[in-house]
């Protein structure tokens, strides 16, 4: 097995940014996350969950592909809540397609780790890092 350190803050949001991920949703999704790695043998170092998006903080090795895993944990959350017991007569649970993936050196991992688990105190204080809220790009590279 390769050695690695590789750490990513992954950020996504809900479908048409809808406010879907309420006190009924977030511990189904946190818990999907949660299940999700441990499944594959993955690090989760964080999860912040706010109404309309998510971030994660996650060591990935690189025997998997970041998209690869960040499409089976979405789609594993999203058969969660739709399957749920409580999800009919809800609208049906969705996320974007789109994601955004930073990664980040290993002494800054306390420093993410606060940003990822603390998203709701910093949304409401207005303390967000521009660059970490975004998952999409307007100006990508040529």
């Amino acid at each position: 097995m390769p050695y690695s350190r590789l750490y990513y803050h992954c950020v996504w949001s809900t479908k048409g940014r809808e406010p879907f991920i309420d006190d009924i949703v977030a511990p189904v999704i946190a818990q999907s996350v949660h299940d999700s790695y441990e499944e594959k043998g993955l690090r989760l170092h964080g999860v912040g969950l706010m109404p309309d998006h998510v971030h994660l903080a996650i060591t990935i090795p690189p025997r998997f592909a970041i998209a690869d895993v960040i499409g089976r944990v979405k789609g594993a959350a999203t058969f969660r809540v739709n399957s749920a017991s409580y999800a009919s007569g809800r609208p049906k649970f969705a996320w974007q397609a789109e994601y955004g993936v930073l990664s980040f050196a290993e002494k800054h991992l306390p420093d993410v780790h606060a940003y990822v688990t603390d998203q709701p105190a910093r949304h409401a204080a207005n303390r967000l890092w521009p660059h970490f809220e975004r998952w999409d790009d307007p100006d990508p590279p040529t």
